[in-house]
């Protein structure tokens, strides 16, 4: 796609030939960064997240709330408006991405340059050359899992295209598009491992979940209400989700929960770990935007009725389809609902 055109001024190292670097920059965000996270950034909201099918007082429920989006235009408003107006070298869409998440928002130390590139940075160049003419026009923000949503509310960021679970808790805080893949949360765990999925073998386990994470929700919310045992330790939480994965090649958790698109693209980083039992949940990722930016929201709405069409699949078979599958049904989200009003 595009990601051999891309340069940024980010740098960083990822990818199955600088494992041994990434893992040590990973660990070292693990030490520092939860003690400067703000106690009412993500992980909170996400920590408080509605979980399954509940309903909330306004009506909604996670399995619906993909469809809680505005429907498509292209007319520009405020919002694309301001972003239009920059000037020189700040003429440029500014999206929260990761840099570390293989084949998704991942920085490949084997190009010039280290480029970001995966499905999602597909998606984003895809926007920017919408919006500004310039696929290139983009500037990346690497943003933890834990500040996604304080990113967009902040205004560091014009969005977040960074593997976002849509959920009535977080629309709470910010407008989601419609989505754009679909998945489900599912267990990694050492290929030797008696773990054998999400069930009792999780018992006296400890489970590393990113901060702020669906999965982090899900896990409370089922050990709370006995599903899961309760002797499972979910304790460890993590910034980043990669760090995940990091304290699992430590030894210092036994299995990590977290969207099985993610844990597939991490299993093909290391073959010692892989997916263990079936996905427990069904998610759908969105690009996340403030809430009042709604000719923003409406626009990129429109760029993915044409994106679903021309270009979703071509991306898929890039990045995702070895770890995948060729199969892309079942990644693909359903036909887009535009329920919201305003």
């Amino acid at each position: 796609m595009y990601a051999s055109r891309v340069r940024t001024s980010l740098r960083g190292w990822g990818g199955v030939g600088a494992m041994a670097v990434l893992c040590a920059l990973a660990l070292a965000f693990v030490l520092l960064l939860p003690r400067t996270q703000t106690p009412d950034g993500e992980g909170r909201a996400g920590q408080k997240a509605a979980t399954g099918s509940q309903a909330r007082a306004d009506g909604c429920v996670d399995s619906e709330a993909q469809n809680r989006t505005l429907s498509p235009s292209g007319a520009d408003g405020p919002t694309i408006g301001a972003i239009k107006s920059r000037t020189g070298a700040r003429r440029k869409l500014v999206v929260g991405v990761d840099q570390n998440s293989y084949h998704w928002g991942y920085r490949n130390p084997n190009t010039k340059g280290a480029e970001l590139e995966g499905f999602d940075i597909d998606l984003v160049h895809k926007i920017a050359e919408d919006i500004l003419g310039d696929p290139d026009a983009v500037q990346f923000k690497a943003i933890p899992t834990s500040q996604r949503i304080r990113a967009v509310k902040d205004g560091r960021v014009d969005m977040v295209v960074r593997t976002m679970t849509i959920t009535c808790r977080r629309l709470d805080d910010v407008a989601f598009s419609a989505p754009y893949f679909k998945t489900g949360q599912q267990v990694l765990a050492p290929t030797s491992s008696s773990i054998r999925g999400y069930n009792d073998t999780l018992a006296h386990k400890r489970i590393c979940t990113a901060s702020g994470s669906t999965a982090y929700s899900k896990l409370k919310a089922d050990r709370d209400k006995g599903t899961l045992p309760a002797s499972t330790d979910i304790s460890t939480t993590v910034p980043n989700q990669l760090d995940c994965l990091v304290r699992l090649q430590l030894g210092e958790v036994d299995a990590v929960v977290t969207d099985g698109a993610l844990a597939a693209s991490q299993a093909a980083q290391d073959p010692t770990v892989q997916l263990k039992g079936e996905a427990f949940t069904t998610e759908y990722y969105g690009v996340a935007m403030k809430k009042d930016a709604t000719d923003l929201v409406r626009r990129v709405n429109r760029i993915l009725v044409d994106y679903r069409a021309h270009g979703w699949q071509a991306s898929y078979d890039t990045w995702l389809s070895a770890t995948l599958g060729k199969d892309s049904g079942p990644s693909k989200p359903p036909a887009p609902q535009y329920l919201r009003t305003s």
